[in-house]
């Protein structure tokens, strides 16, 4: 998609780049991206951070908030994250769905899984439209 495309390549010198990240694939229904978390993901307990793991669902639900949508960006207005199990280093994938639209907000979820399919975090989040539609 155009939208999610332009996102990624704006990337590679924000904080998507600096995290790491990669699209693994995606949609106006779905967005999965992907980590390959090493140390400096990491919190002093050898666990990958929790502000990592938040900042890669926001990321997440953010581009399928702003692909379902077809607008520029949108934007987090509230974010709930429940942390399930420990994640260690290794590769981390993230899905993201759109599970309501009213207007100019959208509520999402995503979930962490590991590499052996363990769910890591699950996370909703609300998103306001601030971009014009494509």
């Amino acid at each position: 998609m155009e939208g999610l495309d332009s996102m990624i390549a704006k990337g590679k010198d924000t904080f998507w780049g600096f995290l790491g990240c990669e699209f693994v694939s995606g949609d106006n229904k779905e967005v999965k991206i992907a980590l390959d978390a090493k140390e400096h993901h990491t919190n002093s307990l050898g666990i990958v951070h929790g502000g990592v793991l938040s900042s890669l669902m926001d990321q997440a639900m953010g581009m399928v908030a702003t692909a379902a949508k077809n607008v520029d960006a949108c934007v987090t207005t509230n974010m709930n994250i429940h942390f399930v199990a420990p994640m260690k280093q290794g590769l981390l994938t993230v899905t993201a769905v759109v599970i309501h639209e009213a207007g100019r907000s959208l509520t999402t979820e995503a979930r962490v899984h590991d590499s052996e399919g363990t769910l890591g975090c699950v996370s909703t989040a609300s998103f306001r439209v601030v971009g014009i539609k494509k």
